[in-house]
């Protein structure tokens, strides 16, 4: 059932902080006016809340208050974290005694780019706050990185003024749920104006919190496209994690990674390396239409399932809408990557021409192929047996239709699509929908169809309702 939540204006969020006398802290804003701590300000009250609010705007005053930093980056998440460390060190240092000790404190900062005069930048910044849920108590951290869409700058900073002011709402009043406090950043905003591309929460008060669910979330709310996590569960802002690197990315449901998977990856790298590419990025991809379908918490289970054996595996993971390749292609290019592969399975291939639904797709696959491969991509195609013993497919001997005949035959000709040579054929009668009605009927013999690792971390943890008793970890996994 979806939920049912009074979505709260800006104005009243501000005043029911204000009035909230527990509340107290500093608002430290660069780049964009003070915004946020205006919305405090006009509606009255804010004595109660602001305890300072400043913009150290020349990079002097700055590098003497927050330090310098060694890229000389200022809208950083680098230079974030000193703001909030020296924010946050100053109020507990100096606000003591008697009159603040039922005191929440707070620090709040971003540091940010609205469009310059010339506009010929690309507007984004990062926003975090530093806070206490009850008197002292350790602090929780949230990160956000944002970029703003507006045509001009005071409406870029008026965004920004409101989600800064969404962000200290939803931390105090929807702290006992992590998804409704992301559902409220996007309170009385549109994904039209502004872009959340990257969420991090850590703390005591947060220590259940999976960010790697949050991620998700963004993009299913449409508050981006993409999002990445490490191995260890770590965020990352797309665009600085991907920026100059030459990327593989392997695009599949991975429900669960399968023996075909593992191979598919580790020819798909041999591939790649042999193209002259030996310095790269491997990103595992799952897009929205790949996840699970069922009710919101079977369907939330069924995405960690599958994060949790990709970490276990130590892959980075991109979470996506993007259905067609070309998109993802053109995310990656905005990104500004180097050399790009995608790794995909002959029915993907057969999916893209529209030979699965038996329909002339010529114009939308020159369409789609042109803005795919206008930039620096190989495509690394693994072959396809439907029956055993029967003929094996590859790209190379792929039937297509006449209209795209001879514009496949370009494709492998100049090396936009190739074959992965290497591969072993036992694997080619290993489906993942056969494993999974295994696994939640408790047979033997799917164990022999995965990575000896995928079957162990299933076992450990009943993923994908495999019939065992779990013992949830005395810490969340995307923590330590």
């Amino acid at each position: 059932m979806a939920e049912q939540r009074e979505i709260v204006p800006i104005k009243k969020k501000a005043l029911t902080v204000n009035l909230d006398s527990a509340i107290y802290g500093t608002l430290a804003e660069i780049g964009a006016g003070q915004e946020v701590a205006r919305n405090f300000f006009r509606v009255g009250a804010a004595s109660g809340t602001i305890a300072k609010s400043m913009s150290a705007y020349d990079m002097a005053f700055s590098d003497n208050i927050y330090g310098e930093e060694a890229d000389g980056r200022y809208v950083s998440e680098s230079r974030l974290l000193k703001m909030l460390d020296h924010e946050y060190a100053l109020l507990t240092e100096r606000l003591v005694g008697e009159k603040f000790e039922n005191s929440k404190f707070f620090a709040f900062a971003n540091t940010v780019t609205t469009l310059n005069y010339t506009r010929s930048n690309q507007p984004h910044g990062w926003v975090g706050l530093r806070f206490q849920l009850a008197p002292n108590r350790p602090p929780n951290d949230i990160i956000l990185h944002v970029r703003v869409y507006d045509n001009n700058a005071i409406l870029q900073q008026r965004v920004l003024g409101e989600i800064g002011v969404n962000l200290i709402y939803g931390a105090f009043y929807h702290a006992d749920n992590a998804e409704t406090l992301v559902k409220s950043l996007q309170d009385n905003l549109s994904t039209n104006h502004l872009e959340v591309d990257m969420i991090r929460i850590s703390g005591p008060d947060f220590e259940d919190v999976d960010n790697r669910l949050l991620g998700m979330l963004l993009v299913k709310m449409g508050f981006t496209n993409a999002t990445i996590f490490g191995p260890k569960g770590m965020m990352y802002q797309a665009k600085d994690f991907l920026y100059k690197k030459n990327v593989l990315v392997m695009r599949g449901r991975f429900r669960p990674v399968t023996k075909v998977n593992e191979d598919m990856l580790q020819n798909g790298k041999k591939s790649f390396i042999e193209d002259g590419v030996e310095d790269f990025i491997v990103l595992s991809e799952m897009t929205l239409n790949n996840l699970y379908k069922g009710d919101e918490s079977e369907s939330r289970k069924d995405f960690l399932d599958r994060a949790e054996i990709l970490c276990s595996l130590g892959h980075n993971v991109m979470v996506s809408n993007f259905h067609e390749h070309h998109k993802l292609v053109n995310y990656l290019a905005e990104c500004r990557v180097q050399r790009i592969g995608i790794i995909l399975g002959v029915l993907n291939l057969l999916k893209i021409y529209g030979l699965m639904s038996n329909q002339d797709n010529s114009k939308k696959v020159l369409n789609s192929f042109g803005q795919l491969f206008s930039n620096d991509v190989t495509m690394y195609v693994y072959p396809y047996q439907r029956y055993k013993n029967g003929d094996i497919i590859i790209a190379k001997n792929l039937k297509t239709y006449p209209a795209i005949e001879k514009l496949h035959e370009h494709f492998l000709a100049n090396g936009f699509i190739k074959d992965i040579c290497e591969f072993d054929e036992r694997n080619l009668q290993i489906f993942s929908d056969e494993i999974i009605q295994q696994i939640k009927a408790g047979e033997d013999g799917w164990e022999d169809k995965v990575p000896d690792k995928v079957a162990q971390v299933i076992k450990k943890n009943c993923l994908f309702d495999y019939p065992c008793e779990w013992i949830p970890p005395t810490k969340d996994f995307s923590l330590e």
